[in-house]
């Protein structure tokens, strides 16, 4: 869908500073958003209230993860220099050993941790995670082994059930590994990873609930950066746009939210069809970034949106100019210019830009109907007829689709030879097409009207026996409901109108001033009908 790819966006470059940044750093490191804590890890690196031998621990790790380990080993050392009494950065440079493949160095880094932290069960718990990331399959023993011994230790360590959850959730086993979620939220309320955790494994299965568990965490967390933008996450993934839209509003009034989260918002805000705030967002961003990819598209969607067309033509070329082989358009950015196109009467331009939507998206039905009307009113009846055929003969059409496509026959025949094989073909098609749909709508005035302006084509704009009786059809239909004779007045007029002028081609004076009287009743304004019904000579 449209949306979801506006929305496909990496979350960096944090806003600002704050005393909870490495804290919101490490809740999102614990949560695998490794991008995302390193940002804030490093922001926050040097502010007095961080705990650096914390912030170089987590530093490293996201280092290990990345397969960085000469500046994993260097994040570690620095944390030791920090607080070499913090057993973390030691765990850390046995994991990387491990990942070394070197057991017996990361046995002796391990064994250094146990010795003071013996009863400590994150500690424990933390070995036994070393273990889990380094190899689940060939560390299952050490693993479990920890895992005892943590347990052992305190029963209600909340990590202790977060790692189980991860060896689960690893396996697939999204019950068992919600569960062990619920036992850390349990034992340690408002642990952001253990809810967010939750709700990532819960999701696929009940996305109320996932959704439920992160409003739960912000009861007990309402600060947490993590917390607020997963719950926005999840009502952007179950398709609730406007409580993503709120939540995302929330979320960007914490300190630590990302510039590409104000993207989001803006993204959420035009879909929410609030173009005025979203717009401001787009502009306030492209002040610093004018050149943004994602925020130049929000801009020119919302100004076509609120029909400021000229100006979101200027936004459009501003928006295809951009040149990268990063920037993906697509069908959706291609057409909606060619809107704006037809919109400023500039359908020759537009029939270029349906071209290049269909292009990006050759299965989207509605591209067709809308280059068709391009060359329709470019004047190009032919090829509007040609493509709307195309789009017919794929079949996936309603009815109304054929009123068009008679229509489209309709002016090919009005802008052929009179009298030529290429008329007498179009017109012929256009009743046939228009006969399907009267088959279709039995009692509806509209198509038989329809036809009967046909008629008057096929004749060369001169009235005709068949186009009368047709028009008495369409009079018929409409008298069987009283109130047409003011919900549509204006096709009783014609009726009554063109079957005038067919008895005055038949030089039948009666009948036609007879039929003029009609559409004096439905006008008894219109004086200057008034007087050229009184100057009608009945012989």
């Amino acid at each position: 869908m449209k949306f979801k790819f506006l929305l496909s966006l990496c979350l960096a470059g944090a806003l600002s500073v704050s005393a909870q940044g490495y804290k919101d750093g490490v809740e999102y490191f614990k949560a695998d958003q490794f991008e995302n804590a390193k940002t804030l890890l490093e922001r926050n690196l040097n502010d007095p209230s961080t705990d650096k031998a914390v912030a170089y621990y987590y530093l490293g790790a996201i280092a290990v993860h990345q397969k960085d380990f000469a500046t994993a080993k260097a994040d570690f050392e620095k944390g030791l220099a920090a607080d070499a009494a913090n057993p973390y950065n030691k765990i850390g440079l046995g994991e990387l050993a491990l990942m070394n493949g070197d057991e017996k160095a990361a046995q002796k880094y391990f064994d250094e941790v146990r010795k003071s932290n013996k009863k400590n069960a994150a500690v424990l718990t933390a070995i036994g995670r070393a273990y889990f990331n380094s190899d689940p399959v060939k560390y299952a023993k050490e693993i479990e082994k920890f895992d005892e011994q943590a347990f052992k230790a305190n029963s209600k360590e909340p990590s202790i059930f977060v790692l189980r959850g991860d060896r689960k959730a690893a396996e697939k086993e999204w019950g068992d590994a919600a569960g062990n979620y619920e036992n850390a939220i349990l034992y340690s309320k408002g642990l952001p990873e253990a809810y967010v955790k939750y709700a990532n494994a819960y999701f696929n299965v009940n996305p109320e609930y996932a959704i439920a568990k992160l409003q739960e965490l912000l009861q007990e967390s309402p600060n947490s950066a993590l917390g607020q933008r997963e719950l926005a996450e999840k009502y952007y993934q179950n398709d609730q746009w406007a409580k993503a839209a709120a939540a995302y509003g929330d979320y960007i009034n914490n300190p630590n939210h990302f510039v590409e989260d104000e993207v989001r918002y803006c993204v959420l805000l035009y879909y929410g069809q609030h173009y005025d705030e979203s717009l401001a967002i787009a502009n306030k961003l492209l002040a610093g970034d004018p050149n943004n990819f994602q925020l130049q598209r929000i801009a020119f969607l919302d100004k076509a949106a609120m029909k400021d067309y000229s100006e979101a033509e200027a936004l459009a070329q501003r928006f295809f100019a951009l040149k990268d082989a990063k920037n993906k358009y697509t069908s959706n950015d291609y057409s909606t210019y060619a809107e704006v196109l037809q919109e400023l009467g500039k359908d020759s331009l537009a029939i270029f830009e349906y071209e290049k939507a269909i292009e990006a998206n050759p299965e989207k039905g509605d591209l067709y109907k809308a280059l068709s009307s391009a060359y329709s009113g470019a004047k190009n009846y032919k090829k509007a007829l040609e493509v709307f055929k195309n789009f017919i003969d794929k079949g996936d059409y309603v009815t109304n689709d054929l009123v068009t496509l008679a229509n489209r026959y309709q002016n090919v025949a009005a802008t052929s030879e009179p009298g030529s094989p290429e008329k007498l073909d179009a017109i012929s098609n256009a009743i046939a097409t228009i006969d399907k749909v009267i088959e279709k709508v039995p009692g509806n005035p509209i198509p038989v009207r329809n036809k009967a302006r046909m008629m008057l084509v096929k004749n060369d704009n001169q009235p005709s026996a068949e186009m009368a009786k047709t028009y008495q059809e369409v009079v018929a239909l409409l008298d069987a409901d009283p109130e047409n004779k003011t919900k549509r007045s204006d096709m009783y007029n014609e009726a009554y109108s063109q079957i005038a002028s067919f008895y005055i081609s038949e030089k039948d004076i009666p009948m036609a001033k007879e039929y003029y009287e009609k559409v004096y009743e439905l006008d008894p304004s219109n004086q200057a009908l008034r007087d050229y019904i009184d100057k009608m000579k009945v012989d």
